[in-house]
């Protein structure tokens, strides 16, 4: 699945697994996905200016997808 520019301007939702992963790493490029919790990935996501979904409907099987995108994206997307 290929993400552009234009596609990461759009509202970013809880379904916008990739794309919000997408832009965690671009943000947070010094981090180590492998210690980032799932508590860290909800934060930083409804901090995001393009996220405009409601931060309750987060759960643990959206935040886990999100961190399996970003951690996907570091093995493959260097």
């Amino acid at each position: 699945m290929v993400i552009t520019n234009y596609e990461l301007l759009m509202s970013l939702t809880w379904e916008s697994t990739y794309a919000i992963a997408l832009e965690l790493r671009r943000q947070h490029p010094e981090v180590n996905i492998e210690n980032v919790t799932l508590g860290q990935i909800y934060d930083w996501t409804i901090k995001l200016s393009e996220f405009e979904d409601d931060p309750s409907l987060a759960n643990d099987e959206i935040l886990y997808a999100i961190y399996q995108d970003w951690f996907e994206e570091n093995i493959h997307g260097q």
